[in-house]
């Protein structure tokens, strides 16, 4: 065993080597008493905005609220149909149905998990009004190939970023736009894990379209143009100003997080590379990574992977070693979307994917030392 607890997310080490500067800054907030919708809200809306290139930032709630609230803004009708990847986390395609609308379930690429573009085409019908671009697990969707599918078919695309915040695509003309500024709307969340996190729930909305930042401002706000003036029908979605104060202090350190899972990764990489039982994670020749999780697929061995990988994750945690699945079901096995999601392909990968994937743990604070120690009890364990 390690002689420490390994964590996936180490946000305790963090917490204590940013102590001063989270500290001052909630302190400010606790002094100030302004604890809904105080200045550093604005602030750090301001200072997002800024570090994405992007003119408009909109906190609110939680990520699942940003993604509501987006579809919401879009004025869509129900039974309207939206796009979304079959391997990703159940909130965008749950905002979906919430709103009376109905998923798509679209395949994703096995090597970077993201949305396959290739799929997008055949899966539109004269009912399809948008798409949801995941960028999962930290690298960019093939965003060039998503617009261009939505232009010609006169589609939105939306950006769920929650995962990958910090990351950058490079368009084949060398244009270098951060991940959640190219489609009509991004959406994030600052849940504690994510990259650019908070401690508890927190989200945001960012767009270049000034009537839409309108809009979305006031959705969050109960559809209020003005106090007790409720022009459309909305939610209550609020980024608290605690929140705020921390999430500005993190922002300045963003880049910093962002290396130092790439070092960690890179280390993976080399150790686990020439492992012939394993598939490491796939770098994009567009994207970035920013590896909020480092995540590997067990090459196929007999007909249950599942139960193949439940036996290594309990060989680790015997070790002291955490692993998590994202995602143990594809959203086309799920109970509440069997009945009402459309299926227009074939969406074998993210059935296969969800048997064999396995993430590591990756997080800022994590020492060379527990990364040796890591890589040889995984290889010893296979």
């Amino acid at each position: 065993m390690f002689d420490k607890q390994i964590q996936m997310v180490d946000l305790r080490g963090q917490y204590h080597r940013l102590k001063e500067e989270i500290d001052a800054a909630m302190q400010t907030v606790i002094e100030n008493g302004v604890f809904i919708n105080g200045s550093q809200v604005n602030t750090f809306a301001g200072h997002l905005a800024s570090y994405l290139d992007i003119p408009y930032v909109v906190p609110c709630g939680n990520g699942t609220d940003a993604l509501q609230i987006a579809l919401m803004a879009l004025d869509l009708k129900q039974g309207d149909e939206v796009i979304v990847p079959a391997f990703t986390y159940v909130a965008a395609a749950e905002v979906i149905a919430l709103l009376g609308l109905v998923p798509v379930l679209v395949d994703v690429d096995p090597k970077t998990f993201n949305l396959d573009p290739r799929k997008i085409e055949e899966a539109i019908s004269s009912n399809t009004r948008a798409i949801i671009a995941v960028h999962l697990f930290g690298q960019s969707c093939d965003m060039e190939a998503i617009l261009k599918v939505a232009g010609k078919y006169h589609l939105y695309v939306l950006e769920d970023n929650a995962q990958s915040i910090g990351a950058e695509y490079t368009f084949s003309d060398g244009k270098v736009k951060k991940t959640g500024t190219m489609g009509i709307i991004g959406t994030t969340s600052f849940f504690p894990s994510k990259p650019l996190a908070c401690y508890g729930d927190g989200g945001a909305l960012m767009t270049s379209d000034e009537s839409l930042a309108k809009r979305i401002r006031m959705i969050a706000n109960h559809g209020q143009e003005r106090k007790y003036h409720h022009k459309l029908i909305g939610c209550n979605s609020r980024l608290d100003t605690l929140q705020a104060a921390i999430l500005d202090v993190k922002l300045k350190h963003i880049d910093e997080f962002t290396k130092a899972r790439q070092v960690v990764a890179g280390r993976y990489d080399e150790a686990l590379a020439a492992c012939d039982r394993l598939v490491i994670p796939e770098k994009s020749s567009f994207s970035t990574h920013v590896y909020h999780q480092y995540t590997i697929q067990l090459k196929p061995d007999g007909p249950d992977m599942a139960a193949r990988r439940e036996l290594l994750q309990n060989r680790l945690k015997e070790k002291g070693i955490p692993t998590m699945v994202y995602y143990p079901m594809p959203l086309q096995e799920q109970d509440a979307y069997k009945w009402m999601a459309r299926m227009p392909g074939n969406i074998d990968k993210s059935a296969h994917l969800s048997k064999c994937v396995l993430s590591l743990p990756i997080h800022t604070e994590m020492t060379e030392d527990e990364q040796i120690y890591i890589i040889g009890t995984l290889l010893e364990s296979l």
